[in-house]
């Protein structure tokens, strides 16, 4: 343990980078409240999503550096704002009929429109719950209904009233005019409609604890800020959080710079210390514009298992944080294999140093699963468009003639792999293949490379496999050797792109794909699956 926390102190991975802040933060000494806490936050109005994901993700990984090299006890809070007001019904949700009546109370008092919870804001919490434990994150669920009503917030929340002016000092000159006029931090719940009201603050009694406001119908009333009588607008309402939690970690998005700013201020105005962090970049779609939940663009987290394990969804998030990076189907694969090799890499490395660098150590907090066959997603895919198939057994049977000791059981992992590489191919692969005839200059090299490989014996080494392909493109006048591998994919697999020959073919067998080169010479319809 010792030799791993001098390590992760001086790794340089961004995790060990943002555990160190808070190494410094705490002066190496546990907290009054005996923990240090980390952060995350979830609007439940919505389904969770990939920022949500990206979000815990990335906080457990600062969270286990931490672990790493420090033994101060850590606590990660998931908290749901479900004390919100509901502003307008959500478009995919059942019974929105139900829904509507409720618009402006909070989300934990407004019927559940699937009728298997108590509130819609239940309903939602569960969800995020359940999205969180099928990813094995180890965390603690906190609501803001529970935290308002049950008296956790009521000191933060007269600290706010007590500071009140100097609170509206830092909110009023971000809002506009008309804003201005009715602004306040406190939302008061109308104790007659239970709406979440946006109104002026008429008076305020610090000794009392109470707030003066006219209700909807006119009535002037005047509720205590404690209790779960009122919440805060969000800005203050984050402030407020923090102080009251003693939160030590939060990141953020990029678009929330502003907002983290404001709150660290309003933090330091109650008494608190904002909690340190990182401003994290948004993911693009393939043209290069931000992600919108409203749009539909770029992938959700469903989208990326279907065609990929979660691990993969990991190590992406893992990557280059603080750099905006596309998020679509066409990067599946390459992040795939990255974890694979990463993977590999991990288990060949000697130095302990490095091995902590590695992404897959910060994905599996330390105790990354073997490696298992070295094949590769892509190669499965080409695999699977070599054959046309879009069925596992089929694709087992070449691994299994490759990779005797491999099976399902022994290979969990390139077993679910297979699984992904059907999906993948079915849905992107194949119907973008575009086969097209040889030139003559091909043809004369696709003859030469069949002749090559029938001196090879049926079980010849991807290594000598490759040289013979190469030495074939090197005799006959191609651009360049890219453009005799160009000339390989596009007549034989379909496709622009595909994989080092050698391998691929190693895999798929000698004798079929000897099969394939006739085929393709004898003009026949290669999409057409031969096994």
């Amino acid at each position: 343990m010792a030799e791993l926390r001098d390590l992760a102190r001086a790794g340089k991975a961004w995790p060990f980078e943002e555990a160190r802040k808070l190494l410094k933060r705490t002066g190496e000494k546990t907290p009054e409240k005996g923990y240090v806490l980390f952060e995350t936050g979830y609007g439940p109005s919505g389904l969770p999503h990939i920022g949500t994901f990206a979000e815990v993700a990335r906080t457990t990984m600062v969270r286990r550096a931490f672990e790493a090299m420090s033994d101060i006890p850590t606590r990660l809070i998931c908290f749901s704002d479900d004390m919100d007001g509901l502003r307008k019904v959500p478009d995919n949700i059942p019974n929105q009929e139900m829904v509507r009546p409720h618009l402006g109370k909070p989300l934990t008092e407004i019927p559940d429109p699937f009728g298997t919870h108590e509130s819609f804001g239940h309903h939602n919490n569960a969800r995020l719950r359940g999205f969180l434990d099928h990813f094995g994150f180890e965390y603690d669920f906190v609501s803001a209904t529970d935290c308002y009503r049950e008296g956790r917030f009521d000191a933060a929340l007269l600290q706010v009233l007590r500071h009140y002016d100097e609170v509206m000092d830092v909110m009023l000159p971000t809002l506009g005019e008309e804003r201005q006029r009715t602004y306040s931090p406190f939302l008061p719940i109308s104790p007659k409609t239970r709406h979440v009201l946006q109104v002026p603050i008429l008076e305020r009694n610090v000794e009392a604890g109470t707030i003066v406001f006219e209700d909807e119908d006119g009535t002037r009333m005047e509720l205590p800020v404690t209790g779960g009588n009122c919440k805060l607008q969000w800005k203050p309402d984050w402030s407020m959080r923090w102080y009251a939690l003693g939160v030590d970690y939060e990141m953020s998005g990029k678009d929330l710079i502003d907002s983290a700013k404001l709150g660290s201020r309003i933090t330091r105005i109650l008494g608190g210390t904002p909690p340190d962090g990182f401003h994290y970049e948004l993911f693009l779609d393939d043209k290069g514009e931000k992600i919108s939940k409203s749009k539909g663009n770029g992938l959700s987290v469903d989208e990326w298992l279907t065609y990929a394990p979660a691990d993969s969804l990991s190590l992406y998030m893992f990557q280059k944080p603080r750099a905006a990076k596309k998020l679509y189907f066409d990067v599946i694969p390459k992040t795939v294999d990255e974890y694979l090799s990463f993977l590999e890499r991990y288990h060949r490395e000697e130095d302990p140093a490095k091995r902590i660098e590695n992404p897959v150590w910060h994905i599996h907090s330390g105790n990354p699963p073997q490696a298992e066959t070295g094949l590769s997603f892509s190669i499965l895919l080409n695999l699977a468009s070599a054959a046309n198939t879009e069925d596992r057994d089929t694709l087992w049977g070449f691994i299994s003639r490759y990779v005797p000791a491999a099976t399902p059981e022994t290979a969990p992992i390139l077993d679910g792999l297979v699984d992904y590489a059907v999906r993948y191919y079915r849905d992107f692969v194949k119907p973008a293949k575009r086969y097209r005839a040889p030139s003559a200059m091909e043809r004369a090299a696709l003859e030469d490379l069949l002749g090559e490989l029938d001196m090879l014996s049926a079980d010849a080494e991807a290594e000598d496999i490759q040289t013979r392909v190469y030495e074939v493109g090197k005799r006959h006048e191609f651009e360049s050797l890219r453009a005799w591998f160009k000339a390989l994919y596009e007549t034989l697999l379909g496709q622009e792109q595909g994989p080092r020959m050698g391998s691929f073919i190693a895999l798929y067998g000698l004798d079929n794909f000897k099969m394939l080169l006739r085929r393709a010479l004898a003009g026949e319809d290669l999409s057409r699956e031969v096994v």
